[in-house]
C-alpha cells in the first residue's frame, strides 16, 4: 500500500510539472544603453511543439525590483502560462527607472529597452505572434505606470494594457522612488512631471486604440491617482475597465490581480484586436 501511494504521490507531481510552463533567464543586449539586460521568458508546455505560435504578455515590476520578481513571488506564473497559452516576458527596468527614456540622464533608455529593443528580441528569437493584437504589457507599481506609458506612446506595438496599483499620477511621489532623478526638479523641471504622468498624458490619446484595463486597492498608497484617472478617461469618453478591490500595496494584493489581468489580455487576443 505504501509503494502505491509512494507511486501516485511521484505520479502527481510528474503530471504537475507537465502542466507547468517553463522559466528561461536570458540577457539581452541594449544598443541604447550599451550592457546586456536580463529578462525573464516564461513559456507555455504546449511551447514545445515547434509550430504553435503564442502571444505574448510583458510583466513589469515595481521600484526596487527586477527581472526575477515576478517568477519568485507569483511562481503560479508558469501554471497561468500554460492555461492562459501565452508567453509571459518578465522585463528588468532598473531599480528606479520608471520604464522612462529619461529627459536628464541619458544612460536610462528603459523606454527604448522595453517597447523596441526587448520586443524585437523577442519576436526574433521566440515564436511570437508578432502584432500588436497579440502583445499587451501590465505591471506593478513604477510598471503599473510604465505599462500605460508605453502602450499609449508605442500604441502601433501594444494592442492592450494594463495596471495593478500603478503610480499614475507621479506628482502624489514628488520626494519619493528616485522619480526626481528621472525626470528633473519638480519646479525647473516641473513641465516633466506633468507631461509624463499618465494621468496627464492621457488627455493626449483622447482616440487610443489601445485597450487598458487597470486596478487598485481600495487601502493602496496610489488609490488617489487610479480614481483620478478613471474620472478623466470617463469625462474624456475613453473606453477602458477600471477594477477596486480590497486591498493594500503589497504581493499579496498583486498576486490575486494577475490573474484577472491575464484573463482580460487572453479574450483581447482571442478577439483579433
Amino acid at each position: 500500500m505504501m509503494k502505491f501511494i509512494y507511486s501516485f504521490i511521484c505520479f502527481l507531481i510528474f503530471t504537475s510539472a507537465l502542466q507547468a510552463g517553463t522559466v528561461d533567464t536570458v540577457s539581452v543586449y541594449s544598443n541604447s544603453m550599451h550592457k546586456y539586460i536580463n529578462t525573464v521568458v516564461i513559456k507555455p508546455d504546449t511551447y514545445k511543439k515547434k509550430k504553435n505560435i503564442f502571444p505574448v504578455v510583458y510583466l513589469l515590476h515595481g521600484y526596487s525590483g527586477n527581472y526575477s520578481n515576478w517568477i519568485m513571488k507569483v511562481p503560479e506564473l508558469s501554471k497561468y502560462a500554460d492555461t492562459y497559452q501565452t508567453l509571459i516576458v518578465c522585463p528588468d527596468g532598473g531599480y528606479s527607472s520608471w520604464y522612462f527614456d529619461s529627459p536628464i540622464d541619458t544612460t536610462f533608455r528603459y523606454e527604448t529597452h522595453v517597447a523596441t529593443e526587448l520586443v524585437n528580441f523577442m519576436d526574433k528569437n521566440y515564436r511570437t505572434i508578432a502584432d500588436k493584437n497579440h502583445r499587451a504589457i501590465t505591471g506593478l507599481s513604477m510598471g503599473g505606470h510604465g505599462a500605460l506609458f508605453l502602450a499609449l506612446r508605442h500604441s502601433d506595438v501594444f494592442g492592450a494594457a494594463g495596471s495593478m496599483s500603478g503610480g499614475v499620477d507621479l506628482n502624489e511621489s514628488k520626494n519619493r522612488f528616485h522619480i526626481m532623478k528621472r525626470i528633473g526638479d519638480t519646479i525647473l523641471q516641473a513641465n516633466n512631471w506633468h507631461d509624463m504622468s499618465v494621468v496627464n498624458l492621457i488627455e493626449n490619446y483622447t482616440s487610443t486604440a489601445v485597450k487598458i484595463f487597470f486596478d487598485c486597492g481600495g487601502k493602496d498608497i496610489f488609490i488617489d491617482g487610479n480614481r483620478r484617472l478613471h474620472q478623466k478617461m470617463l469625462q474624456l469618453k475613453i473606453p477602458h475597465t477600471y477594477i477596486e478591490r480590497p486591498g493594500e500595496h503589497n504581493w499579496n494584493y498583486w498576486s490575486n490581480a494577475i490573474p484577472f489581468q491575464l484573463l482580460y489580455f487572453q479574450r483581447f487576443f482571442l478577439s483579433g484586436h
